[in-house]
């Protein structure tokens, strides 16, 4: 699966991207924001790329990386995962190398991955979990009319808050 805004290719991880997989979830400005075990060499990086290339084969996940249309390397990850039962509900997850922040580029990719959840896989709902200091995360969600969801919280994520989207307010019927 591929999808394209107009400066980006979001597109399946494989084998290629070890470095660039290792360099985005080994950052640790991006960590401190996140609960994750990160990769420490090349080799846990492809243990992470095969895992999600067969949660995304088992109908689990759709994990892409970001890059610029002119450039093979990635930049950053968003996905669709967690899904619920009946396929309503998925959550979004994302991350991007620090020195692209504020460029409008996770903005571009987040805008294609809603549209292509709402769209093709029909989901009614779209949640993010995002940690509760993470202002550049929680901007990006209110700009594009995530709702924060103050009565809920995750339980094994104490420090992170949770927003909805839902196709309704998406597609503005």
């Amino acid at each position: 699966m591929k999808l394209e805004t107009e400066r980006l290719i979001l597109k399946e991880i494989n084998e290629s991207h070890v470095e660039d997989i290792l360099k985005i979830r080994s950052n640790p400005y991006i960590n401190q924001f996140v609960k994750r075990t990160s990769p420490q060499n090349n080799y846990e990086a492809l243990d992470f790329i095969l895992t999600i290339k067969r949660n995304t084969e088992n109908g689990e996940t759709i994990y892409l990386g970001i890059s610029y249309k002119d450039q093979q390397n990635l930049i950053g990850t968003i996905c669709l995962w967690n899904f619920s039962e009946d396929k309503k509900v998925a959550e979004v997850g994302y991350e991007l190398l620090p020195e692209y922040h504020k460029q409008g580029i996770m903005s571009e990719a987040l805008k294609s991955v809603l549209n292509y959840g709402f769209k093709e896989l029909n989901l009614q709902e779209i949640v993010a979990c995002t940690h509760s200091a993470n202002e550049n995360s929680k901007r990006l969600l209110l700009k594009h009319d995530f709702i924060l969801e103050e009565d809920k919280k995750d339980e094994d994520f104490p420090e992170g808050i949770i927003f909805t989207l839902t196709k309704r307010v998406f597609i503005k019927e």
